[in-house]
């Protein structure tokens, strides 16, 4: 089994169900072992859009990284998501961030994830479940790289 992060946002409809079908979609072929909590953020990119709820996971498969990018975009597809803009408003949107300590840089797939270091809606949460997890291509833990992020505005949801 592999050791696997990734990302799920979603700005559209009831969020946080959203996000817990997204979670429960994974299985069979990844199998959830932390969760971090939901957190509200600004939206990203796009700023005229509704806020998101983000949260990250670390999980195990079996799928190679271009079968596990597929897994994932078919969950996406089968929650609901439908194409629109770059960066813009999403019924659901999960990202690979890490792969075990893969470097994966093809047309159809980049891992690490290019801006998840920029990101306090991918670095708040990811480091409270892998704050020693190293960044395979800029040798900082999560925890470094959220010492350098502006987290204005990404706040935990108390459930």
């Amino acid at each position: 089994m592999q050791t696997i992060y990734l990302g799920l946002g979603s700005n559209l409809g009831d969020r946080a169900a959203n996000l817990r079908a997204a979670l429960k979609a994974l299985a069979p072929h990844i199998t959830v072992v932390a969760e971090s909590a939901m957190y509200e953020t600004p939206p990203w990119g796009v700023k005229d859009q509704p806020g998101f709820l983000n949260m990250t996971v670390r999980g195990e498969t079996e799928l190679t990284p271009a079968a596990l990018h597929e897994h994932i975009k078919q969950t996406e597809r089968d929650l609901g998501r439908t194409p629109t803009y770059r960066w813009g408003p999403r019924l659901i949107d999960i990202d690979i961030l890490l792969y075990e300590d893969l470097i994966v840089d093809t047309p159809d797939l980049v891992i690490p994830h290019p801006h998840m270091h920029r990101r306090p809606f991918v670095l708040v949460p990811l480091e409270s479940i892998a704050p020693e997890v190293v960044h395979p291509v800029l040798g900082l833990s999560i925890r470094q790289l959220l010492a350098h992020a502006d987290t204005a505005g990404v706040s935990a949801v108390v459930s």
